[in-house]
């Protein structure tokens, strides 16, 4: 095997373990289907494994179920090569390379596309075939005359959950996986991509290609060559919107070059939607700020392609200015964001609970969270498929990607759904207990402390998996409760009226036994529809909204509410809560036998 000093991380893995005689099977899983840097070139990967990691081997195959056998490097005669070269059944081919590997010493062969020869799935609906090249595969690692011939055997597949568990279960395969870049590697790539581009653009397009696999890197910086034409008709539409702005010709080849694929058309309509103002430039600026920000719109729609519609990056049109009240968890909050920015990872939580009963406002203090701390956010869409070995594989992308993203909120509403209790079994095979356990794992991994904060949300934490709310992984429980008193409200009806822009004359505490008093125990979601139709009544009658709008608006509205269901899932968010200082007044007082009572009372009574 090549020995090098700058190979990487994974790829010495599969060195060190090599030599210490510990495998000589691998599968590689994760990124592979990416370019990797190496010596100044970007190389796709089994380039890189036949010509740079296994350049000592006297010979090189490789295996594509499409394509069949080809030789990268031949070095010893090999007898009978017609018989298994090319495209064959996939039994014909390994077979072929069975006696290649007993035959000769000093071999390598990879395997692409492991996943499609040797699939997952029950063993009794497996073809005939997939279960004699599982039991191929399976034996070749336990055979030690592959490993005293210094022989070598590299499986490649995106996703593990995809190849055939025999294989991924055995301890004598190493599997390794091949990450997406990350910061340092992002930077090298880019200043090989932009040689000219300053230190500092150098690092701020490295940031934004965070979560980006290498080849879509240069996709966005140095795309393909288009035809003369579309390249002049994208030029001439970009030329267009910057106008006489300084540096103009410059700055358009520069989004000529970036937008490749697009029309004129949808780069103006793109550019405009997006609210570039190419006309503008300030010197200080640098020629990348337009890349910049298209880059960044591009990046997300990449990922959330590549995640296949998984995760959605959040895009808050509100910050903590449009919370009303909760002071004391906005500044927890806040601080939280100040620590993961400055790299204080000791002081950061792995992960936040928000709990309450719906409507006090979990999603959007999250969503407000994001947005005041300037913290990439992404949601976590239901990744739960009907498809066996689909939920796992789509498990690992979108975790991937997270890890790779870093400096990241995870936003996972309705989470007594997504991660709910499984110990009774549901019919799927186990899908979901491997799931709750791959983000248990996940999720208490120290080294995403500071770097990958989970935020879940969930009225009822009693139907949530008790070791997932565990200290390590969910360290701060910040409950939501309806307003208790006319204190609590005013600042959320007056937020919602900022929000919203509502002109008007309420003034508190002078309004308060018109107004306030008379929405205590009413959610957020219900403030809100009371502040918007007291405005409806205001508009019809050409005036600001006064407290009489709002007392009809409140004679009229009628809140959907089960108090029992209500006040239960309240006291569940007492339970869970991290600290006293959270609760309002009422449960804070209350002595913690009374709560005990009260909440087992209520568990009888709403089942």
């Amino acid at each position: 095997m090549a020995v090098t000093r700058e190979l990487p991380e994974w790829a010495e893995e599969i060195r060190s373990t090599y030599l210490r005689g510990e495998s000589s099977v691998f599968v590689l899983h994760g990124n592979v289907f990416d370019l990797i840097l190496h010596n100044g070139d970007l190389i796709p990967l089994t380039d890189f494994l036949a010509n740079h990691l296994f350049a000592k081997k006297d010979i090189v195959c490789h295996f594509n179920p499409s394509l069949g056998v080809k030789f990268r490097k031949k070095d010893k005669k090999v007898d009978n090569i017609e018989d298994f070269v090319g495209p064959r059944e996939i039994d014909v081919s390994l077979a072929g390379l069975e006696k290649l590997l007993r035959a000769q010493n000093n071999v390598a062969v990879i395997i692409d596309y492991a996943d499609m020869v040797a699939p997952s799935g029950q063993t009794s609906f497996l073809t005939e075939a997939d279960r004699r090249t599982v039991v191929t595969l399976h034996r070749w690692s336990l055979d030690r005359a592959f490993e005293d011939a210094d022989n070598v055997v590299v499986l490649v597949t995106e996703q593990l959950p995809d190849l055939s568990s025999k294989i991924v279960s055995n301890p004598k395969i190493a599997a390794i996986e091949v990450p997406l870049p990350d910061q340092a590697e992002r930077l090298a790539i880019v200043r090989l991509l932009e040689p000219e581009a300053s230190d500092r653009d150098i690092e701020k397009l490295a940031s934004l290609s965070a979560g980006l696999k290498t080849i879509q890197v240069r996709g966005l910086l140095a795309p393909g060559e288009d035809s003369e034409e579309d390249y002049h008709e994208r030029y001439e539409k970009i030329r267009e919107l910057v106008g006489d702005a300084p540096d103009a010709k410059e700055r358009a080849k520069k989004l000529t070059r970036v937008t490749s694929g697009m029309t004129g058309e949808q780069v103006r309509a793109y550019l405009t939607n997006e609210g570039f103002d190419l006309t503008r430039y300030e010197k200080t600026d640098g020629r990348y700020e337009e890349v910049f920000r298209l880059m960044g719109k591009r990046k997300r729609e990449i990922i959330e392609k590549e995640c296949f519609g998984l995760i959605e990056f959040v895009d808050s049109d509100h910050d903590f200015s449009a919370v009303g009240g909760m002071d004391q968890v906005k500044r927890e909050l806040m601080q939280i964001a100040h620590n993961i920015r400055e790299g204080a990872s000791r002081r950061v939580p792995m992960g936040l609970l928000f709990t309450g009963p719906m409507g006090t406002g979990k999603t959007f203090v999250a969503e407000a969270f994001a947005k005041s701390s300037g913290l990439t956010a992404i949601k976590l869409k239901n990744f739960r498929s009907k498809w066996v070995g689909s939920t796992e594989g789509n498990l690992e992308k979108i975790l991937s990607v997270v890890k790779a993203l870093g400096n990241i909120l995870v936003i996972i509403d309705e989470g007594d759904r997504a991660f709910g209790n499984t110990s009774s079994g549901d019919g799927d095979g186990g899908t979901s207990s491997r799931v709750i356990a791959r983000i248990k794992e996940f999720m208490s991994d120290t080294s995403n402390r500071g770097r990958v904060l989970f935020v879940l949300m969930t009225n009822r934490p009693d139907k949530l998996d008790i070791d997932i709310k565990r200290a390590g992984r969910l360290d701060r429980k910040i409950p939501f409760f309806s307003g208790q008193e006319p204190e609590d409200v005013e600042p959320v009806i007056l937020a919602q009226l900022r929000r919203h822009k509502i002109a008007h004359e309420i003034e508190f505490p002078r309004d308060r036994p018109s107004v306030s008093a008379r929405l205590v125990g009413y959610s957020n979601a219900d403030l809100e529809a009371v502040a918007l139709e007291s405005n409806n009544l205001a508009e019809a009658a050409g005036s600001r909204v006064t407290p009489e709008h709002f007392g009809r608006a409140i004679d009229d509205y009628l809140p959907s509410r089960d108090a029992k269901m209500l006040e239960y899932m309240e006291l569940l968010a007492v339970f869970e809560t991290s600290s006293r200082a959270l609760l309002p007044r009422r449960y804070r007082e209350m002595p913690v036998d009374a709560l005990f009572a009260r909440l087992a009372d209520l568990r009888a009574l709403v089942g």
